[in-house]
């Protein structure tokens, strides 16, 4: 009964914090005409807010680490700012542009790989490395497709884009190794 009221009360929050955070682009429309979201947009942004709140809720919820936890933010928030940016403005060039959806192909990863790894530590340290491996690879790729060309693109901006959401699943891995090894150590001295 009390896991039903915890869960029920944290989605309570997270749903709470979603329509906090909608309603900054909602109240800043009626005052400037800079910012135009559509219905659509309340919702796909909604849809990721809560999806992002709740995943961090469920995935860290019987851990006690603080390590752990972030090392899960990190992984969570990661994808939602890869999602989030790919949407609003595309990571290659500006505006829509068919390469942007190889992007999608990282989230499937990290989506996937998440419950094939059953969310392990171990399994999350392994995937986020391979994440950071992958984007360190489209490097390689949009470079040698020559997307630097591509209109408002230029080859810092490839390295740097990719570079940067690279680091941030790195050192997520980073903290799930060190789960690890706690978890070893914790384990040694009660041998």
């Amino acid at each position: 009964m009390k896991k039903k009221t915890t869960l029920s009360l944290s989605v309570f929050w997270v749903a709470l914090i979603t329509l906090l955070v909608l309603s900054i682009p909602l109240i800043a429309m009626q005052f400037s005409a800079g910012v135009q979201w559509s219905v659509a947009d309340f919702i796909v942004m909604g849809v990721l807010i809560f999806t992002t709140g709740f995943s961090y809720v469920l995935l860290t919820k019987s851990s006690h680490s603080i390590i752990h936890k972030a090392a899960v933010a990190l992984a969570i928030v990661s994808t939602f700012l890869l999602v989030w940016v790919n949407l609003a403005v595309g990571l290659i060039g500006s505006g829509p542009n068919a390469a942007n959806l190889m992007y999608a192909g990282i989230v499937a990863i990290v989506i996937a790989g998440s419950f094939i790894a059953g969310f392990t530590s171990k399994g999350m340290q392994r995937l986020m490395t391979a994440v950071a491996i992958t984007l360190a690879l489209f490097v390689l790729i949009q470079l040698a497709f020559n997307m630097q060309n591509y209109p408002d693109s230029y080859v810092m901006e490839i390295i740097s884009v990719n570079g940067f959401f690279a680091l941030l699943f790195g050192i997520s891995a980073l903290l799930f190794r060190y789960t690890i090894q706690k978890q070893l150590t914790a384990g040694n001295n009660h041998a």
